[in-house]
C-alpha cells in the first residue's frame, strides 16, 4: 500500500528545493549587482523612457516604456512582476520605485500595469529603469495546498486525493450515452467518460486530436446539470484560449486574474471590466469619490484649531468612513452578483485561490494542459472540487523545473502522469488527429502513442504545390557545420546551420510563390530548441538583400523555441537541431517529449535539419533516422549546396 503522506511530504520537500533554487538564481542576477551587470543578465532595462500612459480597467495605470539597447537579451515577459525605479544618474542606488506587472514585451517596448493609479512625482526626475522581481506568491500557494492535503484525511478533498494518487478505487457509473454531433467517436467516448466519472476523469489528447474541442463539449454537458463550474490551466495563455472557446459557445465566463496577465481580447471578461460595466458601478464610483472628498476636507484643518473645528473634523472623518464602508459593501455586492451570473470561473492553477473564491466549492473543476502543471500547483483548484476532469498530453512539454536535483527526484512528474499510470481506467485517448498527414504523424505515433493514432481524412489534402515529400530530414553530417556555446547566454548555436536553414527556407518559399502563400494564408514556423539559434534566425530574417522572400512574408513567419510553439500549428515547419560535435553530446535534444512537440506542429510540410553523426548516439534519434530512411525522406546537405 502506497503511503501518500510520505509521498506528499517528499513532494513538499522537492517544492522547497525548487523554491530555493529559483530564488538563488534570481539573487545571483540581482543582489549586490550593478545596473550594467543586471542588464547583461537580462533582469533590468535601463535607461527607459515612458512613451505613453493610460488608465485601464480597475482604474489601474498602464504605461509603455522604451529602451535603446534592444540587442541585449532579457527575461522579461507577459505576467512577470517588475519594479519601475528612478535613479539619480550619479550612482547605481535606486532612489524611488513602484511595482507593476508586465502586459507584454515587443522588441524594445514594454507595457506595464502599475499598482498605483497615477504616475508618481519622481517619474519625471532622473533616469528610469525596470527591474525584474522575484514573485514568491505562487510558491506560498503551492506550499499551502500540500500542507492542507497532509492535514486533511477526511471529507471530499481527502477522497479525491486518495483516488488521484491511486490508493482508493474510483467511482464510475458507465451509463451515459451523450452523442455530440460535431465530435468524432473517440471524442464522444471521452465526453461520456467525463459524465460517468464520480471522482476523476482524464482526457489524453495527443497533438491535433481536438483536445480543446472535446473539453469545451464536456464543459457544455457539465453546465446542463450544474449552475457553475471552474476551468483552470497552468498558464495564462492556456486559460485565455479556453475562455475564447467558451465565449464562442455563448457560455457566460468570468476570467479571474490580473488584467496585465490577460490577453487583450479577453479583458472584457475580467472581474475589473465586469465591475466597470455593472449597473451599480456609478453608485460605487460616487461612494468612493465622496469618501475621498470628505477625507480631503478633514485634512485641510491645521493643527491649531478650536473645539468646534475639532468636532467638524471628526464628523468629516466619520462621513468618509461611512462612505468608504458603503463603497466596500457595494463592491462586495457587485462582485457577488458577477460571480452568481457566471457559468464558468476561469483562472490559472495558482489563481484558483483568488480572494473572491475563498470558501467556494465547485461540483466540477476542469484542468486543461494538466501535463504542464507542477503537481503542487495542480492541487490548488482540486481543493475546491467535488469532481476533477484533467486534459493534456504527458508526451509533450513537461512543466518547467529550475532545480535539476528536484526535477530528477520527481518534481517533473505531474499529477496528470500519476493518475494515468495509477488509475489507467480513468483515461480516455483521443485517437483521431486532424493536423498532420500520415507521414508527418508516423514517427511520433510509434514513438509516443503505441501506434494508436490515426490521421483524419482531411489530412490527405494537406499538400503544398511543389510536388515534394511532405517531410524530409536534411543531414548536415560532414559539412563542417559545428555548434558553439555563446559566452553571455550559455545557449548553443550553430551559425552555419542557421545560414543554411534560412537559405533553404528562402528558396522553398520563393519556389512556392509569395502571392500564392499570401492568398492561401500559409503559416511558416522556424523552430530550434536553443534560444541562441532562434536569435540568429531573427537576425538573418532582417537581411532584406539576402532573404527578400522571407522579408516579404514576415507577417506569416514565426521564429521561436520549441516551448514557444506548444499548442500551435503551422502549414510549414522547419526545425534546426543545432547540435554537431565529435562527442555526440545532444543536451536539450535528449528531452524527447520536447522534440515530440516540434515534430507535430506541421500541417503540410516538415523539414528537420541536423547532424546524423551527432544525434544518432541517442536511441530516440536512431529510431527517427531509421524512420526517415525507411520512408525515403533522407536528404544529404550536399544535394542543396552549390560549389
Amino acid at each position: 500500500m502506497r503511503n501518500i503522506y510520505e509521498e506528499l511530504s517528499f513532494t513538499l520537500k522537492l517544492l522547497k528545493k525548487e523554491w530555493e533554487e529559483d530564488l538563488e538564481q534570481y539573487r545571483k542576477k540581482t543582489l549586490y549587482t550593478s545596473i550594467a551587470d543586471k542588464k547583461k543578465e537580462g533582469v533590468c532595462w535601463y535607461p527607459v523612457v515612458i512613451k505613453k500612459h493610460k488608465t485601464g480597467y480597475g482604474e489601474r495605470l498602464i504605461i509603455e516604456v522604451e529602451r535603446n539597447d534592444q540587442e541585449l537579451p532579457h527575461l522579461f515577459q507577459s505576467g512577470k512582476s517588475v519594479s519601475i525605479f528612478s535613479n539619480s544618474g550619479l550612482s547605481d542606488s535606486h532612489i524611488a520605485q513602484v511595482n507593476g506587472v508586465v502586459n507584454f514585451v515587443r522588441k524594445n517596448i514594454m507595457t506595464i500595469t502599475l499598482q498605483h493609479h497615477e504616475l508618481p512625482d519622481w517619474a519625471n526626475e532622473g533616469k528610469l529603469g525596470v527591474d525584474l522581481l522575484f514573485d514568491e506568491a505562487s510558491y506560498r500557494e503551492m506550499e499551502a495546498a500540500i500542507n492542507i492535503l497532509l492535514k486533511g484525511g477526511n471529507g471530499r478533498t481527502g477522497e479525491l486525493r486518495d483516488v488521484l494518487l491511486g490508493v482508493r478505487p474510483p467511482a464510475i457509473r458507465n451509463n451515459s450515452s451523450v452523442d455530440v454531433s460535431y465530435l468524432n467517436s473517440s471524442q464522444n467516448k471521452a465526453v461520456n467518460m467525463v459524465e460517468d466519472a464520480g471522482d476523476v476523469a482524464v482526457i489524453h489528447g495527443p497533438p491535433g486530436t481536438g483536445k480543446t474541442t472535446t473539453m469545451i463539449a464536456a464543459i457544455e454537458q457539465a453546465i446542463i446539470y450544474h449552475s457553475q463550474i471552474m476551468v483552470c490551466a497552468p498558464s495564462n495563455a492556456a486559460v485565455d484560449l479556453m475562455v475564447e472557446k467558451l465565449l464562442d459557445r455563448d457560455i457566460r465566463t468570468l476570467r479571474l486574474g490580473h488584467p496585465a496577465r490577460v490577453d487583450d481580447k479577453m479583458l472584457s471578461q475580467t472581474l475589473d471590466a465586469k465591475i466597470v460595466s455593472h449597473a451599480s458601478y456609478r453608485e460605487l464610483k460616487k461612494a468612493k469619490k465622496s469618501a475621498e472628498e470628505y477625507r480631503n476636507m478633514a485634512r485641510k484643518y491645521k493643527r491649531n484649531f478650536g473645539h468646534e473645528e475639532r468636532m467638524q473634523r471628526k464628523q468629516l472623518f466619520e462621513m468618509a468612513g461611512r462612505m468608504k464602508e458603503e463603497a466596500v459593501q457595494l463592491e462586495d455586492y457587485i462582485t457577488y452578483d458577477i460571480l452568481q451570473q457566471s457559468q464558468v470561473i476561469a483562472t490559472t492553477l495558482v489563481g484558483a485561490n483568488h480572494h473572491v473564491l475563498r470558501g467556494k466549492s465547485f461540483p466540477v473543476v476542469f484542468i486543461d494542459e494538466a501535463g504542464q502543471g507542477l503537481e503542487p500547483a495542480t492541487w490548488i483548484p482540486i481543493l475546491k472540487a467535488q469532481k476533477v476532469v484533467m486534459a493534456g498530453d504527458h508526451c509533450q512539454l513537461p512543466p518547467t523545473v529550475r532545480s535539476f536535483e528536484a526535477g530528477q527526484l520527481g518534481l517533473k512528474e505531474t499529477l496528470f502522469e500519476k493518475v494515468i499510470e495509477r488509475q489507467p481506467q480513468l483515461s480516455s485517448l483521443l485517437s483521431l488527429q486532424y493536423r498532420m498527414p500520415e507521414i508527418i504523424m508516423g514517427f511520433s505515433n510509434q514513438a509516443f502513442y503505441k501506434g494508436a493514432l490515426r490521421s483524419a481524412e482531411n489530412t490527405k489534402y494537406h499538400l503544398l504545390d511543389d510536388g515534394e515529400p511532405q517531410m524530409i530530414f536534411i543531414d548536415t553530417a560532414g559539412s563542417g557545420y559545428l555548434e558553439h556555446t555563446e559566452k553571455d547566454s550559455l545557449s548553443t548555436a550553430n551559425y552555419e546551420e542557421a545560414n543554411f536553414t534560412m537559405g533553404f527556407l528562402e528558396n522553398m518559399l520563393t519556389g512556392l510563390g509569395v502571392e500564392n502563400i499570401i492568398v492561401k494564408k500559409w503559416g511558416v514556423g522556424v523552430i530550434s530548441p536553443y534560444r541562441a539559434q532562434v536569435r540568429r534566425f531573427k537576425e538573418l530574417a532582417l537581411e532584406t538583400s539576402t532573404f527578400p522572400t522571407l522579408t516579404q512574408l514576415e507577417g506569416q513567419i514565426t521564429i521561436d523555441t520549441i516551448d514557444g510553439f506548444q499548442g500551435q500549428e503551422r502549414d510549414i515547419i522547419v526545425i534546426s537541431l543545432v547540435r554537431s560535435n565529435p562527442k555526440g553530446e545532444i543536451g536539450f535534444l535528449s528531452d524527447t517529449r520536447r522534440m515530440n512537440v516540434a515534430l507535430t506542429r506541421a500541417k503540410r510540410k516538415l523539414v528537420v535539419i541536423g547532424d546524423s553523426a551527432t544525434i544518432s548516439h541517442h536511441p530516440f534519434y536512431q529510431s527517427f533516422l531509421k524512420y526517415v530512411e525507411n520512408h525515403s525522406l533522407y536528404k544529404s546537405i550536399y544535394e542543396f549546396l552549390t560549389f
